[in-house]
């Protein structure tokens, strides 16, 4: 999601009896300044609680995190209320964190800036149909049809999972039939 977590996973990956361990490096500039912080080791397979909330839950896997939180701050401006949580890990998922998940939430988004078939999205879709949860889920990232060259930002927009597209998704799920652009 940022340069010091970045670190922190290629630490871990260097660590013995790790096993097979694939990090996909982001494109673009970095997100903090203040990055160069003490390295420390993150237990495999474990994702994070970035910001609490009510309404629906929000999980995303790398860098586009950060739109994920500029979006749910314009969501808030509106009363709507909305949980991050950073996955950091598609295999092996955090399945604690996806019952937690499960358990609170009806309504889920997922967001990576990947492809969203046999992605994050699916290993959701997966876990809450193997373990019997009834929500809806809606997955943002890049479709299975060809994407035109571009900046980082035209191609989230294109593919919907810009900090608009983030927000519209959510009021589609919170408040069906009223879609605006947030803040």
């Amino acid at each position: 999601m940022n340069e010091q977590e970045l670190r922190n996973l290629m630490y871990t990956a260097q660590l013995d009896n790790k096993g097979p361990f694939a990090i996909r490096y982001p494109r673009g500039r970095g997100v903090i300044p203040d990055w160069q912080k003490p390295m420390q080791e993150i237990e495999v397979g474990t994702g994070r609680l970035i910001r609490d909330g009510d309404d629906l839950a929000i999980l995303s896997i790398g860098h586009i995190g950060n739109l994920v939180t500029e979006a749910i701050e314009k969501l808030a401006k509106n009363n709507i209320s909305v949980a991050h949580y950073d996955m950091r890990f598609v295999k092996p998922i955090d399945e604690n964190l996806l019952h937690q998940v499960g358990k609170k939430f009806k309504k889920i988004i997922t967001v990576e800036d990947g492809t969203i078939i046999g992605g994050l999205g699916s290993a959701v879709l997966e876990f809450f149909a193997d373990h019997n949860y009834q929500l809806q889920v809606t997955r943002l990232g890049v479709p299975d049809h060809f994407i035109d060259q571009g900046s980082q930002q035209l191609l989230y927009k294109e593919c919907g999972y810009d900090v608009q597209g983030i927000c519209q998704a959510v009021k589609a799920l919170v408040k069906p039939g009223i879609l605006s652009n947030a803040g």
